[in-house]
């Protein structure tokens, strides 16, 4: 079995070949750039997701922040009010036991004037 081939057959021959192959690496190459098109339209879904989630989660974050402060202040205005209030109703320890030692002493002086006069009345009706 001899095959014969003329030259213009076998360049026709070789073009077809080749064009096959181009086509077939033409389609490969479709399939691949459709797949990178879904892939990368998957990870920028993703992405967006993730930006998405991120800056929910970074505004509640701050708002919480803001709240916190708010009390923050809040408490601190409360504690500057305790601190204006704090003089007139507070007395110290000090302060009570040096105003109670004087009633206590002028009590002392009523009762032994008191006595005095009484020692003085009982010697002068006998």
């Amino acid at each position: 079995m001899n095959i014969e081939l003329q030259f213009w057959q076998l360049i026709l021959l070789l073009l077809a070949f080749f064009g096959f192959v181009a086509g077939a690496g033409r389609l490969l190459l479709a399939q691949i750039d459709k797949r990178l098109d879904l892939r990368f339209e998957l990870l920028e879904s993703a992405r967006q997701a993730g930006a998405k989630h991120w800056d929910e989660r970074f505004g509640s974050i701050l708002s919480q922040q803001k709240e916190d402060t708010e009390s923050v202040r809040r408490l601190e205005r409360d504690l500057m009010g305790l601190r204006a209030e704090l003089p007139e109703r507070y007395v110290r320890r000090e302060d009570y036991i040096r105003g109670q030692t004087v009633i206590e002493a002028k009590l002392d002086s009523l009762a032994l004037r008191m006595e005095n006069m009484h020692l003085k009345g009982v010697r002068h009706d006998n």
